[in-house]
């Protein structure tokens, strides 16, 4: 029988947030669906690089905690689990949960959506959307992965798997898919798939909605942050929506909240491209009808286009850092005396060479206020910078900064040096055709 209304939540809108609001709604979310959202472009492009390293390597990171801690709540509460962690690696991923699974002598079935690598079927002479330059020009090509829509996650869910594992897929359509089968939606009824559309873009980046990255403590203030809940939203099968949270969790869920997400990432509201459909975001109405509950109605879209984007990585530079602190009397003018004579000893060396006072310019590169005149300062923090082609050279500008210690100038401290190999992103298209989209499923 098909369902009325469905309950989604988004536990995660990125491979580093936390854990725990996944299990708030895991628990207390009177979940359908829950859906972690852990991709981004150089994500992915680090996990292709940790792939090389090791076959059965390459998917998220925090795969192992997070299925670990709730894979027990999902099974009790028939909760289906539907992630994007299995980034450069799904069918390892999936085989991964279904070891934990049988380690926690819980029965599921794990389904493994793969088919976004086309590394292989890419031209590498291609012009790059960004650049209108061949792919190769950028630099040594280490993944391409395009951005799948739900076919894959629907197959998955029509063969009734638990968790649900992708590589590649497109932000909304971890939310998408599971309304097209709950509610029997024809994948060409371009006016539905672009309000499901909308309603996973709203979801997709998790806290953003609940207050996290909205909160300003002066204009836009927001209670309780350090147990900020992350949303769930009751999708309705004419594709409307109401988007909330778990009572009793920090955040808040309201109008303002809701315009910014729903703004976020978009260049043309009238054409939003996405795998599935290319919506139109301008007939969107939001309305917040209750404390922490806001409904969304409207939204519609076009046929889907006739090509995927593809994310290709490629290796950029290597980035040597170093920071030094000073303080006290003349802490800046020190902090300056030390900046030009590393500017002195390197800048020649690196074709991008960077001093930064932190505090003071280096996020506007001057003085941003009254308060902040230099000789004021009553601590500073320099930091050197500069991109390298080779580990090495990237090596010696954190060496040179953690010279200062007995090369002067006095009161130098807390030296921290970095190097780190820089993974840069351009996109190509590739046409929808040349790509198949692959479901494979493990039992535990």
């Amino acid at each position: 029988m098909m369902k009325q209304k469905i309950r989604i939540g988004c536990g995660a809108g990125f491979s580093g947030d936390r854990i725990e609001p996944a299990i708030v709604l895991a628990e207390k979310g009177n979940l359908d669906y829950l859906v972690l959202e852990c991709l981004a472009e150089r994500t992915i492009a680090l996990a292709q690089k940790r792939k090389l390293q090791d076959p059965c390597k390459g998917y998220d990171p925090l795969l192992v905690r997070r299925i670990t801690s709730l894979l027990p709540i999902l099974v009790k509460n028939k909760i289906c689990l539907i992630t994007n962690m299995g980034a450069a690696n799904p069918v390892e991923a999936a085989k991964k949960v279904s070891e934990i699974a049988q380690q926690l002598g819980l029965k599921v079935k794990v389904a493994a959506v793969s088919g976004d690598d086309v590394f292989d079927k890419i031209d590498k002479n291609a012009l790059a959307i960004e650049t209108n330059e061949p792919l190769t020009t950028s630099g040594e090509l280490i993944s391409a992965n395009a951005y799948l829509g739900v076919e894959g996650i629907l197959e998955a869910l029509k063969n009734e798997a638990n968790i649900i594992i992708t590589g590649r897929v497109a932000d909304p359509s971890l939310f998408l898919a599971p309304m097209i089968h709950e509610f029997n939606w024809a994948t060409d009824n371009y006016d539905l798939m672009g309000k499901g559309t909308v309603i996973g873009h709203l979801m997709e980046c998790a806290g953003h909605i609940t207050g996290g990255y909205f909160a300003d403590p002066i204009k836009k203030p927001v209670e309780n942050m350090d147990i900020l809940g992350h949303p769930f939203v009751d999708v309705f099968q004419d594709g409307s929506a109401i988007i909330s949270k778990v009572e009793g969790t920090g955040g808040v869920v309201n109008l303002q909240t809701a315009k910014e997400q729903l703004l976020y990432e978009v260049i043309n509201p009238f054409e939003y491209f996405t795998p599935d459909v290319i919506a139109d975001f301008t007939t969107v109405k939001l309305q917040e009808i209750a404390e922490n509950q806001v409904q969304v109605s409207g939204g519609t879209g076009k046929q889907r286009p006739n090509t995927y984007k593809v994310s290709v990585g490629y290796k950029a530079f290597f980035l040597g850092e170093g920071e030094i602190s000073y303080a006290g009397s003349s802490a800046f003018e020190r902090a300056e005396l030390a900046g030009k004579t590393l500017e002195k000893r390197l800048k020649n060396q690196f074709d991008d060479f960077r001093v930064d006072y932190i505090g003071l310019n280096s996020v506007h590169r001057q003085s941003i206020n009254a308060i902040s005149i230099p000789n004021t300062m009553p601590e500073i923090r320099l930091r050197v910078a500069g991109k390298a082609k080779t580990i090495d050279e990237a090596t010696l500008i954190g060496e040179e900064v953690e010279a200062l210690y007995t090369n002067g100038p006095a009161g130098g401290g807390g030296v921290r040096k970095y190097v780190n190999e820089v993974i840069g992103i351009i996109s190509v298209l590739i046409n929808r055709e040349d790509i198949l989209p692959q479901t494979s499923i493990f039992e535990a």
